[in-house]
């Protein structure tokens, strides 16, 4: 293998080149300053030792007053210089914590947003939140501690230039201390793991029983449900329990060693100075600093929860990243015109092994409105995901304008969509921002003008505050054929040549029915493609072409009455078959 390849393979096995280490390496020179200020700072942790030293061996022994004033003096300022430089280096990680968020917190949020491309799975892991959790660990007193490890060497080194035995002791305590810090990784790790894992299935089910509450309520499920509940929490907490347990004894281990260590040099150090071979300052100086060696391993050590959750945190999100890597920069392409066409389509959800269209081959003009029908699970919502570009083929190709989605930016692209979901859901925010997509450059009359167009804007009207009616929490609720109708006018708010509709009339009354006709109408007669995926019949009179979907398969493509007429003689043989096998029996 090359050497350049090697170096690589080194490089991204360490992390360097994940884009949490690149994040971290553009940073360097204020990590370096943290490094720093750390080591200022440690040294200067040596002023109180070094001072006792100077009173029992000079002062005390001198009687000079005003040498005590003098080291007292420098002793202070000492101090009061370490206090400023401990003050610039939490401020330091906290501007550093703040900024690593901010680089990432975009990318990090497509990340979540590309997740909801994969279902309602997404909702297990949140990189929203695990970039919060590296936040707060990085701008928290624990980071502090780990910069301080290792200057323990420094300490017991300045312990053995007091004496070789006061070394060995020092150095014995130490390996003991870091001997329960890595007990405390092994025995609080795994249900550690295991109480965060039932703490996100207890809240997927709390969330789950809140958003259908309606029909836990109704259906006396309330009960059956608080179990559920309660038996995940109870695992998550027996699990808690147990990992706060084991970290609690290694806590409370390493605080009463730590003393015991100290007070053994404190112990050792005055048999020395009972022989004459030490001086009583450099006994007490050693206890000082054995203490001091010791107490950043202690509050790591306490620490250590943070730094799990933190370390799972770096893990998932380098994961997430890798997985979906940023959008590659596209060249800038025209506005697009319609132009629909569908290559030897094989698609499934995104991870799926099986496909769930198979061999799909149609076009469309501006202007066409196509209709696709089939029995339930014939893959009618999966070929709307594909039409919309959230979901990429297995094989074949989806072309608008002759470009496959990829090779359009998505921002660009946008706009020129219109999108109704089978499952809609509105944001918080007024009908007027949802319509317009939020687009803070969305003018009242491209809203008005898309509620028109679904024929919506008269049910806005009956509302006290019109399009300024807030929708969500605190806000007017809306029944399912009003959030629909509102719906289609944000889907084709703007100018989309290209309008998917899954099941748009779901909800909808005769009077939401008859407005989606107008709709479908007069989007056609401007010469954009609406495609419509339903089960009735009144989604499809403005349509003039049918797919017939079945099994994931294309049954027949064509004008609406060609398509209808193949149905309903197959429905005719279908019908006949099965009286002749009644008959039979």
């Amino acid at each position: 293998m090359p050497k350049s390849a090697m170096t690589k393979n080194k490089r991204d096995k360490s992390g360097l080149r994940s884009a949490i280490g690149q994040t971290l390496m553009t940073s360097r020179r204020a990590i370096w300053g943290v490094g720093v200020f750390s080591a200022f700072i440690n040294l200067l942790m040596l002023t109180g030792p070094i001072y006792m030293l100077q009173v029992y061996d000079r002062v005390l022994v001198s009687r000079s007053v005003s040498t005590l004033v003098a080291i007292s003096l420098l002793m202070a300022f000492l101090y009061f210089f370490m206090g400023l430089l401990d003050i610039f280096r939490s401020r330091v990680l906290i501007r550093l914590a703040t900024w690593f968020e901010k680089t990432l917190g975009g990318r990090t949020f497509d990340v979540w947003l590309k997740q909801g491309l994969y279902g309602k799975s997404a909702e297990r892991v949140q990189p929203l939140h695990d970039l919060s959790s590296l936040k707060q660990f990085m701008s928290g007193n624990a980071l502090g501690a780990f910069f301080d490890i290792p200057w323990i060497i420094v300490y017991i080194g300045v312990i053995y230039m007091l004496h070789f035995s006061l070394g060995l002791i020092a150095t014995f305590g130490a390996i003991i201390i870091f001997t329960i810090a890595i007990y405390n990784e092994i025995a609080t790790r795994k249900p550690a793991l295991e109480a965060r894992k039932m703490r996100r299935i207890e809240q997927n089910i709390a969330t789950q029983v809140y958003r259908n509450s309606e029909t836990v309520v109704a259906m006396g499920m309330g009960g059956h449900m608080k179990g559920r509940w309660s038996a995940i929490g109870a695992q998550a907490e027996g699990d808690a329990l147990l990992s706060s347990d084991r970290g609690g004894n290694a806590t409370a281990s390493t605080k009463a060693f730590r003393m015991f260590i100290q007070s053994a040099v404190l112990g050792a150090g005055g048999y020395l100075a009972v022989l004459n071979i030490i001086t009583p300052g450099m006994m007490i100086a050693g206890s000082i600093i054995m203490g001091r060696a010791l107490a950043p391993v202690q509050m790591a050590v306490g620490q250590w929860r943070s730094f799990n959750i933190a370390r799972d945190a770096y893990k998932r999100l380098n994961k997430f990243y890798a997985v979906m890597p940023e959008n590659e920069d596209t060249t800038s392409l025209p506005k697009p015109t319609g132009k629909l066409s569908i290559e030897n389509l094989f698609a499934g959800p995104p991870g799926a092994k099986m496909a769930v269209l198979q061999g799909l081959n149609f076009k469309l003009q501006p202007g066409d409105g196509l209709g696709v029908i089939g029995p339930s699970a014939s893959g009618k919502s999966t070929l709307a995901r594909m039409l919309v570009g959230v979901w990429s083929p297995q094989r074949g190709a989806v072309r608008l304008d002759g470009a496959t989605f990829d090779q359009w930016d998505r921002d660009e692209l946008g706009p020129h969509i219109g999108y109704l979901p089978q499952e809609v859901e509105l944001f918080d925010g007024t009908i007027g921002e949802n319509i317009g997509r939020f687009n803070p450059q969305a003018s009242d009359e491209q809203i008005v003008r898309a509620a028109r167009r679904a024929g919506v804007h008269e049910l806005i009207l009956k509302f006290p505050d019109g399009y300024e009616t807030r929708i969500g929490e605190g806000g007017a609720v809306l029944s399912g054929g009003q959030t629909q109708r509102i719906a289609l006018a944000r889907a084709i708010y703007g100018d989309p040549v290209l309008i998917i509709m899954d099941e748009p009339n779901a909800n909808l009354d005769t009077e939401g029915d008859m407005a989606l006709t107008r709709a479908i109408a007069g989007l056609r007669k401007e010469g954009k493609v609406v495609i419509v995926m339903t089960h009735r019949h009144s989604a499809i009179v403005a349509i003039d072409k049918l797919l017939m979907l079945r099994d994931g398969k294309q049954v027949a493509f064509g004008k609406k009455e060609d398509v209808l007429e193949k149905v309903l003689a197959e429905q005719q043989q279908t019908n006949a078959a099965s009286m002749i096998r009644e008959v039979k029996k």
